[in-house]
């Protein structure tokens, strides 16, 4: 038995965000019917001019099941009153007022069925000045002010990922967590609203305290402004090693143990860290200089002897062959397909993860409806 088997999820879903939380349902245990919009005019649709490839559409979808309605009809409006009805969580992450268009504004929902958790993910809010902005990951990037604090120093850089959309999932799967426990001591669901911009502000915390004592940040790539040196050395062989020293002491092993050297702990230049920062480019002069005369492999195992914290700069083809890399497989119309395993692990629990669905249209009363009713219908 898993954590959530019992739990039935009906999810409006498009982008990541919504899909990413309610996949981390589904994985639970929680039967999750996800609702295709595409057919009507009164919702957005999702972008097709960059269709993901297959394995993305399973890493989001897996172990749920679908079903298209057509929200412009009246049959199609029913069919979905009568899943929210029936569900314990109702995700959607539509834009604000798509669902009071649609005759189903969440405070009704949350009046007629008292026990119903709702999660409404947007980019802004439903309220405020932007709360109908049309905008996407990288644009709130830039909004937020994270990309001002991201890439080299030349220009500020989005995240190579779609991180505010993952963290947004991130976040509404804990929120609808903590909302299941609480309903379970006192029998009441939830209005949850979540925005993107509010998940990425909270995370930038730390940098916007900093930029409002004085002490904006800088973009500095790889390279660490408190500690020194940080960054990427290159090795006689071509290869890029990461290099990380926090304190003294590392600075000292690594003198002594990997750059064979041992005047630099006393050279008045690098003795300290504050030295070492001042005087950044000679000290990373002094590691680079003897990093060309040693190969990739040679410099990882005086590093690793050494106790001294590096990485190497890798692609995504050398994460595909990673060593720590954990995989699993889903299910999809078109095979198996196999993806990076999700990070929690549950010690005496292994999980199998369903099937992607494929898209089944429907706007009738029939076997398809049916099924979806029976999926969904509570025990």
């Amino acid at each position: 038995m898993r954590a959530l088997d019992g739990i039935k999820v009906v999810s409006i879903e498009r982008d990541i965000a919504a899909p990413f939380c309610t996949s981390r349902l589904a994985d639970a245990g929680a039967t999750v019917l996800t609702i295709d919009h595409r057919n009507s005019d009164l919702v957005p649709s999702p972008d097709a001019s960059t269709p993901e490839p297959i394995g993305c559409l399973a890493w989001l979808n897996r172990g749920k099941s679908s079903i298209a309605l057509d929200f412009a009809t009246e049959i199609g409006r029913q069919t979905l009153e009568r899943l929210i009805a029936t569900a314990d969580v109702f995700m959607q992450n539509l834009g604000p007022g798509a669902m009071d268009a649609l005759g189903f504004p969440l405070e009704r929902l949350c009046s007629a069925y008292p026990g119903l958790i709702c999660c409404n993910i947007s980019a802004f809010g439903d309220t405020g000045p932007y709360a109908h902005r049309r905008t996407s990951d990288n644009l709130i990037q830039a909004e937020s002010g994270l990309a001002s604090i991201t890439g080299g120093p030349e220009e500020p850089a989005v995240a190579g990922i779609p991180i505010i959309e993952l963290a947004t999932g991130a976040t509404a799967h804990a929120a609808v967590l903590e909302a299941l426990i609480a309903r379970g001591l006192t029998g009441n669901g939830a209005d949850i609203q979540i925005s993107m911009f509010d998940v990425i502000a909270d995370w930038l915390t730390a940098p916007l305290l900093n930029a409002e004592a004085g002490r904006s940040p800088k973009r500095t790539g790889l390279v660490h402004p408190l500690h020194a040196p940080h960054g990427v050395f290159r090795s006689k062989d071509g290869k890029n090693i990461l290099v990380s020293i926090r304190s003294d002491g590392e600075w000292t092993r690594l003198c002594l143990e990997v750059l064979e050297a041992p005047t630099l702990p006393d050279d008045p230049r690098f003795r300290t860290a504050a030295d070492r920062i001042r005087n950044r480019r000679a000290t990373d002069q002094a590691v680079s200089d003897v990093f060309a005369t040693y190969s990739r492999g040679s410099l990882v195992r005086r590093l690793t002897d050494a106790k001294i914290a590096f990485a190497d700069v890798n692609t995504m083809a050398d994460l595909s062959a990673h060593p720590h890399l954990r995989r699993v497989t889903a299910e999809t119309s078109d095979g198996r397909v196999s993806f990076p395993a999700p990070a929690p692990i549950v010690i005496g629990e292994s999980r199998n993860y369903g099937v992607a669905p494929g898209w089944q249209s429907s706007d009738r009363s029939g076997p398809q409806l049916t099924a979806a009713f029976t999926l969904i219908a509570r025990d």
